[in-house]
């Protein structure tokens, strides 16, 4: 089996990285379900969600996240800290249905001020030869385009979560 099909996408939060580093190391599965879940109740679910807009109908699936490592390297010579969180996820109903997605989420400083939120995935489309043909015409665009909100979501909500705990 290879890899899978690659999805890339990257945002920034506007605090500096030992911040961010810390709040995801101590409960990135609660960062997750909190910025994609939109109603209070929901927010109790074990599950994240993703969601993108097709045409103008949103469509939204619930998630299982699992977060299978997380790695600090420190600054050497050639670059500066960062914290690698390995993911996994599959739909939360029906997970045969849906691609099972391996990621690797890197959080590095910018700046002083500025951290960097870099996602990088794989995954395989489900049903074999009909799965890729169906990849094919629309499904690798919705997978990234769900993955890009989600990540612009964790960011946001690092954002402001960040900025109400400010001394």
């Amino acid at each position: 089996m290879s890899k899978g099909l690659e999805i890339r996408c990257y945002d920034y939060v506007n605090h500096p990285y030992e911040k961010v580093r810390d709040r995801l190391k101590r409960d990135a599965l609660e960062v997750f379900q909190s910025a994609t879940k939109t109603a209070a109740s929901r927010a109790r679910s074990v599950a994240a969600e993703l969601h993108v807009d097709l045409g103008g109908i949103g469509v939204k699936a619930d998630i299982r996240i699992s977060v299978k490592d997380v790695a600090e390297k420190a600054t050497d010579a050639s670059s500066g800290p960062t914290t690698r969180l390995q993911l996994e996820w599959e739909a939360a109903t029906a997970p045969g249905w849906f691609p099972l997605m391996k990621a690797e989420l890197s959080v590095y400083p910018l700046t002083s001020t500025e951290t960097q939120l870099d996602f990088l995935g794989h995954y395989q489309p489900p049903f074999s030869a009909l799965g890729r043909a169906m990849n094919a015409v629309a499904g690798h665009r919705i997978a990234e385009a769900s993955v890009h909100r989600f990540i612009n979501e964790v960011a946001e909500y690092l954002r402001h979560s960040l900025a109400s705990t400010r001394p």
